[in-house]
Parts: structure tokens; C-alpha cells; sequence
């Protein structure tokens, strides 16, 4: 005896169906929505860098890194970024009182107070890459206390990057550090 199933009960039987399985899917989905925000779990990963032009003098923003060194240090303002990894890049031109100049692209992660050093500028307007180019941690030491500076009065506020690029440019062309930028707590 053969069973026949009415067109009514056919539909719902594939609608019972449509349903489970986009029950199942929005189920995975909620899953992988709540994985997104773990980021705590989530190993940080560096973006890609791309190369800037080498500076030229009129874009030099020059800073004060203190009284411990003789040099004289300036960023390219148009090679400042604020990467989605929480990574401020820019070009940094050190200048010895004798006039000797190195060009560097470099960058600040101030979440763990290092920096990296990705690559050495030419005056031919070059890139040759750092053989060095992994993070390192920096400290306020004479020998990098550029680095130091920039991250304390220009780049950051404890581990966390302060502002856009643009007011880390407006900070460094108007020589406001953070410290006289920031509204004293208390």
C-alpha cells in the first residue's frame, strides 16, 4: 500500500527543514559573533608595511629628545600612520652636530613599548631593508631615548596609542607633548 503525502504537508515538512537548518547556521554564526570579540584570545598579528618617500626637508618635524644627547631628531610628517594593529610608523631623521644624517622607517607599538626598525633611507630616495627588523623593547637610555620620547610625549598614553595620525602630526608640528596636551586628572 503506497503512502501519499498531500502538497500542504510536503511544504511543511520543508519548511520544518529550512528552519532547523537556518536555526543550526544562526547558531555557528552567534559562535563565531562572539569569537570575534575575544580579541584578548587572539594573538596580535602585524599588518603590512609599505614603504614611505624618503622625507623630504620641508615636511621635518623636529623634537626634543633631552638633554643626554647631542643629536638632533626629526619625523617626516607625511610618513606618520596609525596602523589597525595598534602600530604608529613614521620616518625618523637623526643628524649628528657634525651634520651626518641616517634616515630611518621605524615603528612604535605602545602597547609593549617596542619599536621595530624596517628599513634604512638613501639619499637617492632608496630603501634598503633593516637586518634588524624585529621588536625590540626601548627604554628612556641615551642611546634610544628618541624612541622614548616619542612614544611618552607624542605616540602614546601608557599602552595605548593617543589619537589619529593627525593629531600625532598636530602634536609634533605644534612641539605639544602629550603632557601639556592631556587635562591633568585629580
Amino acid at each position: 500500500m503506497a503512502v501519499t503525502i498531500s502538497l500542504p504537508v510536503k511544504l511543511a515538512q520543508a519548511g520544518l527543514l529550512a528552519l532547523l537548518a537556518a536555526a543550526s547556521g544562526a547558531s555557528q554564526a552567534q559562535s563565531h559573533f562572539e569569537e570575534d570579540f575575544d580579541d584578548a584570545n587572539k594573538p596580535w598579528q602585524e599588518i603590512s608595511v609599505q614603504l614611505p618617500a624618503v622625507p623630504e626637508k620641508a615636511n621635518l618635524l623636529d623634537f626634543d629628545a633631552g638633554n643626554s644627547t647631542s643629536m638632533h631628531f626629526a619625523v617626516d610628517a607625511r610618513s606618520i600612520s596609525v596602523g589597525g594593529d595598534g602600530v604608529v610608523r613614521y620616518t625618523l631623521v637623526s643628524r649628528s652636530p657634525s651634520g651626518a644624517e641616517n634616515i630611518s622607517y621605524e615603528g612604535i607599538r605602545c602597547e609593549t613599548q617596542e619599536r621595530k626598525l624596517y628599513a634604512f633611507g638613501h639619499k637617492d630616495g632608496s630603501w634598503s631593508r633593516s637586518r634588524r627588523d624585529r621588536w625590540e623593547r626601548f627604554t628612556g637610555t641615551a642611546a634610544n631615548r628618541q624612541h622614548a620620547t616619542l612614544a611618552r610625549d607624542y605616540f602614546c598614553t601608557g599602552s595605548v596609542v593617543e589619537g589619529s595620525t593627525e593629531q600625532i602630526t598636530r602634536r609634533l608640528r605644534d612641539k605639544r607633548p602629550l603632557i601639556q596636551v592631556l587635562p591633568s586628572g585629580g
